[in-house]
């Protein structure tokens, strides 16, 4: 009798892995793009003249058109109406037309064009905005910075895009399986991309000799085509689900503006969010500095020229080295037999250890921080499956947000007692970044498969959309304000670089990071104190974010 049972491509474990491997390699790529100018912060200011103030600016323009003209709530409807595939393709295509014009700003082509001149004499002033104190752009300007932030602006409506379709795609392919350990895989994954791109970045920026920033982020647009690759692929995949299904919840039963109601009057709802804005403000907007902020506090000396820790070929065994890092922890998630189990997890930890030697021996404030993803690889697979099975998703976003606050104090006050200390600052860089990524692995493990408990399925990618506008508007104005308070709290390199008496190299490695640091770390109070909340209201409501996934 079950011989006659016809099974679909989401029955298969290995076709809907399959479909999650491509949803994870398209946001793997885009993640590069995402920071690709953040590990090269010293070279825009001595390259491109972007001072902190411009390269926040710019840096936060990401979101600015999800945050003010409410696109992402628009992307919401696009994917609620017209579905996953469709969303996918679009979403990837409008990223790749951002990061090209990304790249020409940067590029010397744009420096004496038309565009440079025409940014130069606009948009210094944008009614409204400017009243607001929100303008994307201000008088003085690098006019590389500002069309930069235009193309970075439609690239954050194609990324945010990618990002509710990924989810609402993990929602429709796992439901009633192993939901959390796919979306903590996926975002696992993706978050290789940060240390692909703190690792590369520099290397693109410096091959041969000559330094060309443009070549950075060429490296990131090569990298969106193939994103657009996969999303073209999944879309037939996910054709061919809907076929076999007869699925067609999109016109079955379709989205009503009156059905954000339902969303906007959950309690639940409005702490998860608040949650999601509060944790990824703290994370997202710090990696766009953290290099820098290493630079700064770190004792580094570039190895001797001829050495082999100064060559082009070590980046390369230095990212093969993190590759095996990440691919044996993670497989130890699925061994069966203990024996195979310790045997990756030694792997894995051996790899790690000659990572971070490499690390240090090649003094490199990038890849010191490329360390930032390894852990939360291994662990978020396990915490994904603990979700499934046991539940306690709201405990875990109260652990991270301990962890969260800890680590960024760590960075504020007790990384820079270790200035002076080449071994020891490393190490305690090192062991504070491991950390900091292992909270983060808690959010997307706990946070996001909790979703689908408050809305009805219909609406999971508005309820998508809205959080992720939510959280957009902390990721629009903390890398603005950390670029503002660095200058405001450094005025001797601001007023040394304005009267050259301290060169743009100089200064770039100088500046005093306590204060962003303290106020990312008042980010993480406030989530705890919403996370403590958020568990009450579970019990009291039973929303059941503390059940498992799988019952």
């Amino acid at each position: 009798m079950t011989q006659t049972i016809q099974k679909t491509l989401r029955d298969s474990a290995a076709m809907r892995w399959t479909a999650l491997l491509l949803l994870a390699l398209a946001m793997f790529c885009s993640y590069i793009f995402m920071d690709i100018l953040s590990p090269i912060k010293d070279l825009m200011l001595s390259e491109r003249g972007w001072d902190s103030t411009a390269f926040g600016t710019m840096q936060g323009s990401e979101t600015f058109l999800n945050v003010f003209v409410f696109f992402l709530i628009f992307a919401g409807i696009i994917l609620d109406k017209m579905g996953v595939r469709f969303t996918a393709v679009l979403s990837g295509a409008v990223m790749l037309i951002g990061a090209l014009m990304k790249w020409y700003a940067v590029t010397d082509s744009f420096v004496g064009s038309g565009l440079e001149t025409w940014f130069t004499n606009n948009l210094n002033y944008i009614p409204g905005f400017e009243e607001l104190g929100v303008s994307p752009f201000y008088r003085g300007m690098p006019a590389s910075a500002k069309f930069a932030a235009v193309g970075f602006m439609i690239f954050g409506c194609g990324v945010e895009m990618a990002g509710i379709t990924v989810s609402r795609g993990i929602v429709k392919w796992f439901k009633g399986r192993e939901m959390a350990l796919a979306m903590g895989s996926e975002m696992a994954l993706a978050r290789l991309g940060v240390a692909t791109c703190m690792i590369f970045s520099p290397f693109f920026a410096k091959l041969g000799g000559a330094i060309s920033v443009s070549r950075s982020v060429a490296f990131g647009v090569v990298l969106l085509m193939i994103a657009l690759i996969m999303f073209i692929v999944y879309f037939f995949m996910d054709k061919k689900l809907d076929a076999q299904t007869g699925e067609a919840e999109e016109k079955d039963d379709p989205f009503k503006i009156s059905d954000l109601g339902q969303i906007l009057t959950s309690s639940g709802f409005w702490l998860v969010a608040l949650l999601c804005v509060l944790y990824y403000s703290a994370i997202f907007p710090f990696q766009k500095y953290a290099v820098n902020m290493l630079q700064c506090n770190l004792t580094l000396t570039e190895p001797a020229a001829d050495s082999f820790w100064a060559g082009s070929s070590v980046t390369i065994i230095q990212y093969i080295i993190m590759l095996v890092v990440a691919a044996a922890g993670f497989a130890s998630n699925f061994q069966k037999k203990k024996g195979n189990q310790y045997l990756l997890l030694t792997i894995s930890i051996i790899a790690l250890v000659t990572y971070c030697y490499m690390g240090y021996m090649r003094q490199s404030a990038e890849s010191i921080f490329a360390v930032f993803p390894l852990l939360a690889v291994l662990i978020t697979p396990i915490l994904g499956s603990y979700v499934d099975h046991k539940g306690k998703a709201a405990s875990m976003l109260v652990l991270g947000s301990l962890l969260l606050i800890a680590c960024h104090l760590t960075f504020a006050f007790v990384l820079p007692a270790f200035k002076g200390n080449a071994i020891g600052g490393v190490i305690v860089a090192y062991i504070t970044i491991l950390v900091l990524g292992a909270s983060f692995s808690l959010v997307p493990a706990s946070l996001w498969p909790s979703v689908p408990k408050l809305v009805e399925p219909k609406i999971i990618g508005s309820a998508y959309a809205l959080i992720f506008w939510i959280q957009n508007i902390g990721l629009w104005l903390f890398p603005l304000l950390i670029g503002k308070v660095l200058d405001m709290t450094n005025p001797d390199i601001v007023n040394g670089l304005a009267n050259k008496t301290i060169t743009a190299e100089q200064a770039a490695v100088s500046y005093d990071y306590t204060a962003p640091l303290v106020m990312l770390a008042c980010l993480g109070v406030a989530a705890l104190i919403l996370g403590l909340i958020l568990k009450v209201v579970d019990k009291k409501k039973g929303i059941g974010l503390e059940e498992p996934n799988i019952k």
